[in-house]
């Protein structure tokens, strides 16, 4: 049996709001968090003692990549990712079901969960889809030698077994928003039948998340809850297309919350500072998304409200604007991370625009830890009582 244990330590009485501590084999995550994502075993520009520097409390590893580019077995073979990665603290994998949707017709029609995504494409990518939806699992086409593969419920949660993560994700199909309701609904069912299987298919040592989808529709997203609430799943995690908006987003969860019990639960692909805000208050533990990391290499660091940080600017500056060439201060005033105590806005100014490697290093170590310190403040607020105060600094 996993070693897999979820406690509430404290809540909020004017919101859903909540800290707690989950337990696995390789160590303890204190909630809520966002866990860094590793797609590939490894974060872009950083090296594992760099991690380990940084003392996150998590990580989350891309199912698909890695069964592509690793190979389960092997990955196994090595010890897992644990092994692999040479990281002793709890990692999460997600099912690779997201690939169905983000290879299918996100692909095909340049969608993603909530907006849109970048036009910008790698050259293979021509907007066709790379995989196809059948009631027994996904067929795909592999984006990195085109090679052709087919992942179900029982071959998810083997592939997720050898890669030997603590948490695991149930194998689902997300949705756009520009399915149908009936499209969502069918979607919806097939989840639900996925699920089911990978409860049957599981790895038993492994603790694993039941999904919730349903669109933004609402009796669909009630139907889900108490669907997969009474399923026995270690955790339950929120999927499939969120809306349009943010807003939709919010309500979904408003909708959710009533309708599942304490189980932890887990935001999928969500990590925008005011996300996490909302969505803490509603009473999510943890997320993953790929937002600090990949922001980080792209020349946008992000800053608090005491250096101008607020909800218009996404609690960002982009550093390659011309406006902080001559700027000698650290990027947020107060960060302890060691590029803020080491480098300044003019500094990291003059790496980006000579495209110097190592400015990639310190500004996803920046972003990492600066969300490490949000996180930790939202802990300490919502134990002292006073979380909405810390919302209502920062989001205006």
């Amino acid at each position: 049996m996993n070693e897999f244990s979820f406690a509430i330590i404290d809540e909020d009485k004017k919101t859903r709001a909540r800290t707690g501590v989950i337990k696995t084999k390789h160590g303890k995550i204190e909630t809520p968090y966002l866990v860094p994502v590793a797609t590939r075993g490894h974060i872009i520009a950083l090296s594992m003692r760099d991690l380990a520097k940084i003392k996150v409390q998590a990580l989350l590893a891309n199912t698909y990549h890695l069964y592509l580019l690793k190979g389960d077995k092997n990955v196994k073979k090595k010890g897992g990712l644990h092994g692999l990665m040479k990281f002793n603290k709890p990692i999460f994998t997600d099912s690779g079901g997201f690939q169905a949707f983000s290879l299918g017709i996100g692909r095909e029609i340049n969608l993603r969960k909530i907006g849109f995504f970048s036009n910008k494409r790698t050259s293979n990518e021509k907007g066709e889809r790379y995989s196809k939806i059948t009631e027994k699992g996904v067929l795909f086409k592999s984006i990195y030698d085109e090679s052709e593969h087919f992942i179900g419920p029982k071959e998810s949660m083997k592939i997720q077994s050898n890669l030997g993560a603590d948490i695991i994700m149930a194998f689902d199909e997300c949705t756009s928003p520009t399915h149908t309701k009936k499209e969502i609904k069918e979607s919806m069912e097939r989840s639900h039948r996925w699920e089911v299987e990978s409860l049957k298919y599981r790895d038993k040592k492994q603790a694993l998340y039941g999904i919730i989808h349903g669109g933004w529709f609402k009796d669909l997203r009630i139907k889900s809850a108490k669907f997969i609430n009474n399923l026995p799943f270690d955790g339950i995690a929120i999927g499939g297309s969120l809306g349009e908006t943010k807003e939709s987003m919010y309500k979904i969860l408003d909708w959710i919350m009533q309708n599942i019990d304490e189980r932890p639960r887990h935001m999928l692909g969500i990590g925008w500072i005011d996300d996490i805000f909302e969505c803490v208050e509603r009473g999510i533990d943890t997320f993953d998304c790929v937002e600090m990391t990949r922001v980080a290499r792209h020349g946008n660091l992000y800053i608090g409200p005491k250096s101008g940080g607020k909800k218009e600017n996404k609690f960002r500056l982009t550093i390659s604007r011309n406006i902080y060439s001559k700027d000698k201060k650290p990027i947020d005033s107060t960060c302890k991370c060691s590029t803020c105590k080491n480098y300044s806005r003019s500094e990291l100014y003059k790496l980006i625009k000579n495209k110097d490697l190592k400015y990639g290093k310190l500004a996803t170590i920046h972003n990492i830890i600066f969300m490490e310190n949000l996180t930790k403040e939202i802990r300490k607020a919502i134990k002292k009582g006073k979380f909405k105060e810390l919302k209502k600094n920062w989001i205006k």
